[in-house]
């Protein structure tokens, strides 16, 4: 498959709302296993098509459990709260303090284009949110809590 390229934050796309997919074609075939490429050469956590310059309502995520693609994603249920340091492949070498719902039931289709339903805890909660809004326009920086620092990392020794 192919490495895109992914946008960052200031590209009109990022702003603007998805389209559903209606059909699953063999393009849209290619998006999702490009997305997952890119999302893991870019050793993310999660990736949304706008972020690779799609508008249509597809996010990849792998929180280290396998890849799992949402096609049409909705949150429709949500519980308790986290407070934690947010990242975004958009926003290379910035994170902030953002609050998420600790637990997050989402529908959407499969690849097969078959309904289900996940639910996600912490970090996988976090995941479902941060992606699906990418599919609205919106990013993790407008919820930071005050504000976006720069992401230093230590050295292992």
């Amino acid at each position: 498959m192919a490495i895109r390229t992914i946008r960052e934050l200031g590209d009109e796309v990022l702003t603007k709302p998805c389209k559903e997919v209606t059909k699953l074609t063999l393009r849209t075939k290619i998006l999702i296993n490009d997305m997952l490429d890119t999302m893991y050469e870019a050793m993310g956590v999660g990736l949304a098509a706008p972020q690779v310059g799609i508008l249509k309502r597809i996010v990849v995520i792998d929180i280290g459990d396998g890849p799992i693609v949402l096609i049409n994603p909705e949150i429709i249920d949500t519980d308790g709260e986290q407070t934690g340091e947010e990242g975004c492949l958009s926003v290379p070498g910035k994170a902030g303090v953002v609050t998420r719902p600790n637990y997050v039931k989402v529908r959407a289709l499969n690849e097969e284009m078959e309904e289900i339903e996940l639910e996600g805890e912490g970090l996988l909660a976090r995941a479902f949110c941060h992606e699906i809004d990418h599919l609205d326009g919106k990013m993790y920086v407008e919820l930071a809590e005050g504000g976006i620092h720069d992401v230093t990392y230590e050295e292992e020794e």
